[in-house]
């Protein structure tokens, strides 16, 4: 039988000797209002990692992956992704500075236990047909590269405003079971809301696709820099078109819900270095 797969696979960190322990940045300690998104050291979560002094920003990878870099020269940060998928335990992440060797910094990722949901449906609601599974196959090649964006300039304010009033009506990393089968975890957050209500730019931002998907129907990509971007997904409508530059706040299409929803809604996801993460750790 084909189960449906996940449309958006974790990516595993390169591992590395480990030269030094990574602390997290000192902004994170302190809750300040503006430090946003909040130190989360889980699957799913962000790591908050101080780079210390440079006067230029450094080159940060993890694994090959590009990570976002925030500061100046007093202290930088670095901003990771942790995919879900991820283990707990140590990961790595270099950090290349002018005129300086490339060094590795080493971070824990601590465990978290997400629920889980057992489901009877349908079983057609469940396997795909070979026609659908071939149009998933082909939208999630070009959903690839969307992802692998990284752009400048980096985003300054990362405190974000939810796209769309309504009640979270599932939240992330929500491990469901259809008839015994285990799928992919909840990759976003659903807020409910009726048909027509207005979706708005989380944060600033260029749009970098416009697409009708077969599992995420009508779908809006946004660019916010340095490997941060954000989709919101089964729109009864898009307002928007592939290049435009938009302000946090900003409509940009109308909840629906198209693709494969069983009601309105919105499904907002966040991706940092390729890695979805918690949408929560940047709402205020």
């Amino acid at each position: 039988m084909q189960r449906r797969t996940t449309l958006l696979g974790g990516l595993a960190y390169l591992a590395l000797p480990t030269l030094a322990l990574a602390k997290p940045s000192a902004s994170s300690a302190t809750g300040a209002a503006d430090r946003w998104p909040r130190h989360t050291p889980v699957p799913g979560g962000i790591a908050r990692l101080s780079l210390g002094a440079a006067p230029q920003r450094p080159v940060v990878r993890a694994g090959e992956v590009p990570v976002l870099v925030l500061g100046d020269a007093i202290e930088w940060t670095a901003l990771v992704g942790i995919a879900l998928a991820a283990s707990p335990g140590s990961a790595q992440i270099t950090v290349q500075q002018p005129s300086a060797a490339l060094r590795t910094l080493s971070y824990d990722i601590e465990p978290k236990q997400y629920p889980e949901q057992q489901l009877k449906v349908a079983p057609r609601t469940v396997d795909l047909a070979p026609e659908d599974l071939a149009r998933h196959e082909r939208e999630r090649a070009h959903q690839r590269k969307i992802m692998a964006t990284f752009s400048e300039p980096w985003p300054q304010n990362l405190q974000m405003q939810a796209p769309t009033p309504g009640r979270r009506s599932s939240s992330f990393g929500l491990r469901r079971v259809f008839n015994g089968q285990p799928r992919a975890p909840h990759s976003g957050m659903d807020i409910a809301a009726a048909t027509g209500t207005p979706v708005l730019a989380p944060l600033p931002g260029r749009v970098i696709d416009v697409g009708d998907y077969f599992f995420n129907g009508e779908t809006v990509w946004l660019d916010h820099g340095g490997g941060l971007l954000s989709m919101v997904c089964h729109l009864s409508r898009v307002d928007v078109q592939v290049g435009e530059k938009l302000t946090t706040g900003q409509r940009l299409g109308a909840v629906g819900a198209t693709g494969r929803a069983t009601g309105p809604h919105l499904h907002w996801g966040v991706m940092l270095n390729r890695a979805m993460v918690d949408p929560a750790l940047f709402l205020s």
